[in-house]
Order: structure tokens, then sequence, then C-alpha cells
């Protein structure tokens, strides 16, 4: 508000003095269309509009010798990788930036919206002193300079949106309560059970409605992925980085249903890809529900997927996960399924066929003083028919964690643990039939926003990382 304030105080003041010049600083000289409008922050406003501006810079350097990676646990749907030695120096420096302004007026049919995100992403990486950037980032995004959001919308209970933005999809609900998680969920893009696991299918260019019926149920549906800008991870830059419009693949019908009130949030998502030619890809459901009681938390999710990313794959992934606190103790077990029909060969776990795999993992947290809170966790995964590595494999990763709150600002954090189990010993990629670590991570948030962090890494396999992260945002 101080800002705010300053900024009209210079606007008035300049009016003022100057009367030919005031028609023109009118546009900044009305002072309530914001708090009308029920809006805070950084605002700008006019007469009937009201612009509110965010935004944010982060940084990452991260060097070591870490890019070259083993698999500990397949599944069809990626693997769980840690860092083996590839004899060379590794780094990258990622600089990511955004600007975000949402006008806003009123109208008949409730507030009216005009979004634009404008992104930067900067990233250059080097592997074994090979130069490899600028490239994309690991979760597939654009580097350049682009337009992330770019959307109108109107409504108060029910909702219009259409333009470029993210999906309707509720696919919360589904990530696992203990500390160390469960393999199949960290494979998946986003954790939890997933429906969209790394392509880009949801959201994009999208026509969007959305209603608020009460008592905590909304739904929603959506035309997305209009555009299907599909990432070509072979290429350079975002201009060449994202492929032509792919006719079987446009076109994403989105259905949700949800609900939220009296320590109770659930949902069901339903997904139908590649409608535009008439002709449906392949179609998905993702549903979840987290109840509190007391002392306790119990989450349920599922996912369902037809013909896996153009494959004869059908996937369906389960997660049951409970917690429990008592006083200075916090005990949380999770398991999880991945059962799988008419799977091709994969590159990545050779499972063909029909299997199911399948893991659990349980924590215990123990507040010793206050400040500083010991975690003891677990985990296993049986990875079924592996004909990569030769027959079931299974892995156990065992870990013990140290947080501590120095200061107010100041937090560190330590971990040691292991994995062990055949689908480690019997993997060429390792040098050793087990794989310890130790992790340390000091962060410093000292308030306004900005936050840092230092952590180092290290492995068995000769393999270590060093990251460096500071980041800053305004509203």
């Amino acid at each position: 508000m101080k800002l705010k304030s300053l900024i009209l105080g210079s606007v008035a003041a300049a009016g003022l003095s100057t009367a030919g010049y005031a028609a023109d600083l009118g546009v900044l000289t009305s002072l309530d269309v914001c708090d009308a409008l029920g809006l805070s922050g950084l605002t700008i406003s006019s007469d009937t509009n009201c612009l509110q501006l965010s935004g944010g810079v982060s940084y990452e350097f991260a060097i070591g010798d870490y890019r070259t990676e083993g698999a500990v646990a397949g599944t069809f749907d990626g693997n769980r990788n840690i860092p083996i030695d590839n004899a060379g120096a590794d780094w990258a420096t990622k600089v990511e930036a955004w600007l975000k302004a949402v006008g806003t007026a009123d109208s008949d049919f409730g507030p009216a919206k005009a979004v634009i995100k404008i992104k930067e992403v900067d990233l250059n990486r080097v592997n074994n002193t090979a130069a490899l950037g600028p490239v994309f980032d690991n979760d597939g995004e654009r580097v350049g300079l682009y337009i992330d959001e770019a959307y109108v919308s109107v409504g108060d209970t029910t909702v219009i949106m259409a333009g470029k933005k993210g999906s309707i999809a509720n696919l919360g609900d589904d990530e696992p309560f203990n500390y160390l998680g469960l393999f199949n969920s960290d494979a998946i893009d986003g954790k939890g059970v997933g429906i969209d696991g790394d392509d880009t299918r949801l959201g994009g260019h999208v026509i969007q409605v959305v209603s608020d019926l009460g008592n905590g149920v909304n739904v929603g549906v959506g035309l997305e992925n209009l555009n299907d800008e599909t990432p070509n991870a072979g290429a350079t830059g975002f201009q060449n980085g994202y492929t032509a419009a792919n006719a079987a693949r446009a076109g994403t019908l989105v259905g949700v249903v949800s609900y939220a009130g009296e320590g109770i949030t659930a949902h069901l998502t339903g997904a139908a890809f590649g409608i535009l030619d008439g002709n449906v890809q392949e179609w998905a459901l993702h549903a979840g529900a987290t109840g509190t009681f007391d002392a306790f938390k119990v989450r349920g999710a599922i996912a369902y997927r037809e013909n896996f990313k153009g494959t004869t794959a059908d996937i369906l992934n389960g997660l049951a996960s409970v917690e429990g606190t008592f006083d200075l103790f916090k005990i949380a077990l999770s398991g999880e399924v991945a059962n799988v029909r008419n799977a091709p060969a994969n590159a990545d776990t050779g499972n063909v066929g029909d299997y199911t795999d399948y893991g659990f993992g349980g924590s215990i947290g123990v507040n010793v003083t206050e400040g500083v809170a010991i975690n003891l966790g677990a985990r296993y995964f049986f990875d079924d028919t592996n004909t990569v590595i030769g027959g079931d494999k299974s892995t156990w990763q065992v870990a013990a964690q140290l947080v501590a709150a120095v200061t107010e600002t100041i937090k560190m954090t330590g971990e040691i643990g292991g994995y062990f189990g055949n689908a480690i010993a019997d993997n060429p990629a390792f040098a050793n039939d087990s794989v310890f670590y130790g992790a340390a991570e000091l962060a410093w948030a000292p308030g306004g926003g900005f936050t840092s962090s230092l952590k180092g890494e290290v492995n068995s396999e000769n393999a270590y990382k060093v990251t460096f992260k500071a980041a800053k945002s305004f509203e």
C-alpha cells in the first residue's frame, strides 16, 4: 500500500502542478475502483479498471558430477533415477523471470478480466564438459522469452475463460504423506497417481467454464490443448523446440467435479484426448479424496489412462496413505500399485505385456525440541518383469533426516540414506551393489519474499552436486 500511495500521490501532485496535463493523468486518479472490486496488492486504477501487477525472479546454479543417472526403480511412466559418476564436470545456470498483469472491471455478469503473463527462462547446461544449452528444462519448459498466459474471463460464481492458460483439471489429493514418498509416485510428473504424464495435453489454448454450485461443490468443463504445442526435446531454442499442431493429438475435453468442506476434499476429473479430428485418441480419469479427522488424515487416489501416450498400453495407478499426529510424533504409512495392460516394449523399463508394479513406504517424525525435528523413513518398490535387467526386481530405500531452525530465518536440513535391492545389484549402470548418499542444505528466508538456499549432495557412486538458489516475488 505504501508503494501504491507513493505512485498515486506523485501522479496527483503532477496533476496539480500543470492543469494542462490533468486530463492525460486522469487515468491514474481513481482511488476506489480496486477496493470496490475486492482487489489488493500492487494495483493501479482508472475510473473503471483495476490493474494488478505481480512478478518474480529466480536464479539457480548447480555444479558437480551428476547429469548421468541410473534407474533404481523403473515404471512404465518413467524412472526413479539417482546420479552416477560420468568422469566429467557438469554444471547448469538458470534465470527465470515472469511478469503478470491482470486488468479487472465490473460487468453485468461479474468481474471481467484480461490476464497477460510474460515469462523468460535462460538456461544453459554442460554435461561432461560438453555444452548442451540453451535447451529445454527438465520439465519440458521452454527457454527464451514467451507469453506464458494470455486469456480473458468473465463471471462470479460462474466464470467463462478463453485464451492461453492452465488446465481446470483437478489432479490433487494424490500425494503420499510419508516424507520419502513412493517410487512410482515420484516417477510421475507432478507426483501422485497422474493422468497427464510428461506430455502437454492439458491447458494451452482453451475455452473453459467453471461454476460454484454452493455447499463446497464446484464443476467445470473445458476444451483444452486446441493448439497442441508438443515439446521436441531434440531441438534447441523455443522456436524450434515445439512441433506444429498434430491433428491426431489436438483437442482435449476436460470435465471436473470437486468438493471441499467439513474436513474433506474430493474430486473426479475426466479427459478425452485428441477430439478435434472426430476420433478420441485416448481418455483418462483421475479421482482423489482426503479426509481430516482429529489427529488423523486419510487419503486415497486412483487414475486410469487408456492408450497411454498413443501406445496400446492401459494404465491403472492407485495410492492410499494415512497420517497420524500424536503430541511429539507423526506417523505415516502409504502404498501404491501400477497395473499395466497391453504394454509395448519400453526403452526405460523393458516391461512388455501385462504386469503389476507395487510399493509401500512409511515414516516417523519426532519433534525433539522446538525447531528441531527428526524424520526416519523407508520405502520399497517391486518392479514386475523388468526384461532390461532380467526378471522381477525390487528396491529399498532407507533414510534419516534432521531439520533444525537455527534462527527465525535460517533452517538447516541434513539427510543420509541408501538404496538396496537387486534392481541396483543387477544393474550394470551402478559400480556398487548398494548406493549410499548424504545431503545437507542451508536455507535462508530473511523476509520481504526473498528466499535462498545452498545444498550439497554426494553418493557412493562418486556423483556429487552443489546447488545454489535465490528467488524473490512481488505482488
